[in-house]
């Protein structure tokens, strides 16, 4: 029997989706599933919504929760983490910060200064995880679900030998979303997708085997609403020659391009059709609205039945991955590991996201080569500030903070030196007693 646990189970809705997938394997269909979280009134609705499904779909799985991390990882074969650290009270500050400066944030949470506040914050509970891992379940995997992905995942794994591999869904959900723009069934569409978590790039997309890349760029070029929809990534399209994963809003904030002023805000990052065109503190604003509606949100979701289209299976890799570890169908993802020449103009150790064959003997990433050279100049960038904000968290040092934060493209574009270091300074204060491993909070 497989047990697998999950580590921030309080979603609204998210660990039940993942669980809803594992049990749709045979192999996993009488695994015992784990909940763990610090929230005791979410950890019952994750419970309870869990519990809906192994009754609707009549497995076999065993469901046990707990607030207690050591149980939860017990025997663990899969660790599956989806944790926040801090509330709204806290993160805000990352985007609210930075705008007083004049640096306009969409959401935060993967790299510039907001997104590497949030990895400072959250280094500290990923290295618990992991170190109860090595004392309970050392052979198990930890698929992390949590951001800043590139930052946390190259963080944890060179500070432990527990396997660690990032999980997002943005490269199956754009390449989903390039396929109906040419009018493609997903299941004859192929790519080679690689780069960094958020800023991966399409270097090969087919149809059948033929290149699509013209129909993508006669659809961009040809039709409005295919244009409106992604406004940004349309444009670093039209630009650069490969398509970007994750949306315009994430991609708005990891340039010089788009959110340096206001005119540019309002032509790019307002009017896209997306799910996310642009909009200052976009997932801020959903997180208040859900923190002041969620248990509304909870009573509606467990009156409602389970249907057997509700059980049928997602599009995240997480429940595959844990199929083929088990002796199931090998399985081909795109995972974020260390770069051991995979991507080749990328920096050596850095946490890439690249194509990873998955089976019973573990995991299999494969080489890429190098990216196209205008796609490798500003994942390079990125890359290499997350290398520095790695090395600033795991040492408590706030200059390298500052330097970090400095060489940030949106940054840079709006701010100088000192009024970076002065913003720097207020969020390292705000942000004290999250950060322990900090012997200083001044630069």
């Amino acid at each position: 029997m497989t047990k697998i646990a999950f580590v921030g189970a309080g979603s609204l809705g998210f660990t039940s989706q993942l669980v809803r997938d594992i049990l749709t394997f045979p192999l996993l269909e009488d695994s015992t599933i784990s909940l763990m979280d610090i929230n005791a009134e979410r950890l019952d609705f994750s419970k309870r919504m869990v519990q809906k499904y192994i009754d609707a779909g009549k497995y076999p799985a065993k469901l046990e929760t707990t607030m207690s991390l050591k149980e939860a990882l017990e025997g663990a074969d899969v660790v599956l983490c989806t944790i926040l650290s801090g509330n709204t009270d806290v993160w805000r500050h990352d985007i609210e910060i930075p705008k007083k400066y004049g640096v306009d944030i969409n959401v935060g949470d993967t790299r510039g200064p907001s997104g590497i506040f949030r990895f400072l914050r959250t280094i500290n509970p990923m290295l618990e995880i992991v170190r109860e891992m090595e004392r309970t379940c050392p052979n198990a995997v930890l698929l992390n679900y949590t951001n800043p992905m590139a930052m946390l995942c190259g963080a944890l794994q060179r500070s432990t030998d527990v396997v660690v591999t990032g999980l997002c869904h943005s490269v199956q959900g754009s390449a989903e979303m390039l396929a109906g723009w040419i009018g493609a069934p997903m299941e004859e569409i192929t790519y080679t997708c690689a780069g960094i978590n958020h800023m991966a790039w399409y270097l090969e997309y087919k149809w059948n085997g033929e290149d699509a890349y013209p129909l993508i760029h006669k659809a961009v070029t040809e039709r409005e609403e295919v244009y409106n929809e992604e406004i940004v990534r349309n444009e670093m399209y039209l630009a650069l020659g490969h398509y970007v994963t994750e949306s315009s809003g994430h991609n708005s904030e990891y340039n010089w391009w788009f959110r340096k002023r206001p005119d540019l805000i309002e032509k790019y990052c307002t009017d896209g059709t997306g799910w996310n065109p642009g909009e200052y503190a976009y997932i801020l604003k959903e997180y208040l609205e859900t923190e002041a509606t969620w248990r509304d949100q909870v009573k509606d979701e467990l009156a409602k039945p389970v249907t057997e289209e509700d059980l049928e299976r997602g599009t995240e890799y997480a429940a595959h991955i844990i199929n083929a570890l088990k002796g199931g169908v090998p399985y081909k993802f795109n995972g974020n590991v260390p770069n051991t020449c995979l991507v080749t103009n990328l920096p050596e150790g850095a946490c890439v996201e690249v194509p990873v064959l998955v089976d019973k003997a573990g995991f299999h990433p494969m080489h890429v080569g190098d990216l196209p050279a205008q796609c490798a100049l500003m994942t390079n960038l990125s890359s290499n500030i997350e290398e520095l904000a790695i090395a600033a968290g795991l040492e408590g040092d706030p200059l390298k903070v500052y330097h970090a934060i400095a060489h940030d493209p949106l940054t840079a574009a709006v701010l100088s030196l000192a009024e970076i270091r002065d913003m720097v300074n207020e969020m390292l204060e705000k942000n004290r007693e999250y950060l322990p491993q900090f012997k200083s909070f001044k630069v």
